[in-house]
């Protein structure tokens, strides 16, 4: 073999490697990017917390694709920060949060983490999340955040929370901000004792909350010119007026011309009638029951066509609840 052979073929290896490499790399890049795509958000900054309290963010993601989608393990760069995710399966259009949660109890200071999410299916990919905050030892809430538990729409509820700052006894809060017009905040003169200031604050969620989870933020302005603002959380739920489940129905896989049945369970606080169901697509069909109930069971039928589909369609079911309330939920398939 000559001299000028041998360098054709290596330079024909070095151009099949550097393709290879690239295809790696650039399946790699997919990978992860498919991943990242369900993700409104990837960094949160906490800002500045208080010593003990609740410190709490999701990151919410939701599975756009039509195949299934599973959350293998979460892990955290540095124990100030506890990963954990609400649900590790989801079907398609499935939503579920990454809660990530800042060890306020057993660190201060400044603080940032990076939470590796890493999903096994469809096909492996990882997600990688940053948050960072800044503990402080001299200010802490009793209890360690709002917490207005579960209510009804419409219906109003009051919390009362400890404030209390040690050491510069000249400390006052100046000011409470919150992007949320459905909080009122009542805050009580300061009571000041040999090294500690105090105050009482009163939080109201107004019947104007609209339906869902309550995850909002109390900024809490002072004179302290190093550290002027801390932050504290907001949790509860309002629940829906009516709700339907389960919220994804999966009808699996059907053969050209089966016919697949699932129930729905329609439930609310006040007896109330299902009025009509509306789906765009003409392969559901619907039981309706009839009259007054707190709770209804509705029959949906899809017939399979004569061609392969998938199927991912909105199902909306109208009540006569004030406002003409709906409850919506998707169902997904596929015909083979």
């Amino acid at each position: 073999m000559s001299a000028a052979t041998i360098q054709r073929l290596a330079l024909g290896l070095l151009v099949l490697g550097g393709l290879f490499g690239q295809a790696i790399a650039s399946t790699n890049a997919y990978a992860e990017n498919w991943a990242e795509k369900m993700f409104s958000e990837t960094k949160h900054d906490f800002r500045i917390v208080g010593r003990g309290t609740t410190a709490e963010h999701h990151f919410e993601f939701r599975n756009i694709y039509e195949e299934e989608v599973h959350v293998a393990a979460v892990r955290s760069s540095c124990g100030c920060t506890t990963p954990t995710v609400s649900k590790d399966s989801l079907a398609t259009h499935e939503t579920a949060s990454i809660v990530a949660t800042l060890n306020t109890s057993t660190f201060i200071g400044q603080k940032a983490a990076t939470i590796t999410v890493v999903f096994d299916q469809p096909y492996y990919a990882e997600v990688q999340l940053s948050v960072s905050g800044y503990i402080r030892t001299d200010v802490t809430f009793e209890p360690s955040e709002i917490d207005f538990g579960e209510a009804r729409p419409g219906q109003p509820q009051d919390r009362k929370i400890t404030i209390s700052h040690r050491g510069n006894p000249g400390w006052r809060i100046q000011d409470v901000r919150s992007h949320c017009s459905d909080l009122q905040v009542k805050l009580s003169q300061p009571v000041v004792k040999p090294g500690l200031v105090q105050y009482e604050m009163e939080v109201r969620m107004k019947e104007s909350m609209p339906e869902g989870d309550i995850r909002e933020r109390l900024t809490l302005v002072s004179n302290d010119t190093q550290f002027p603002a801390i932050e504290m959380a907001v949790a509860g739920r309002v629940r829906p007026t009516i709700s339907v489940s389960p919220a994804a129905v999966s009808l699996g896989t059907a053969s050209v011309g089966e016919t697949v049945g699932k129930r729905l369970l329609v439930r609310a606080d006040d007896e109330f009638e299902i009025r009509e169901v509306r789906c765009i697509d003409e392969r559901f069909s619907f039981e309706i029951p009839k009259g007054k109930k707190k709770l209804h069971f509705l029959q949906m039928k899809f017939t399979a066509g004569d061609t392969p589909d998938r199927i991912a369609q909105k199902i909306e079911i109208v009540t006569d609840l004030p406002g003409d309330k709906t409850a919506e939920c998707v169902a997904t398939g596929t015909i083979r």
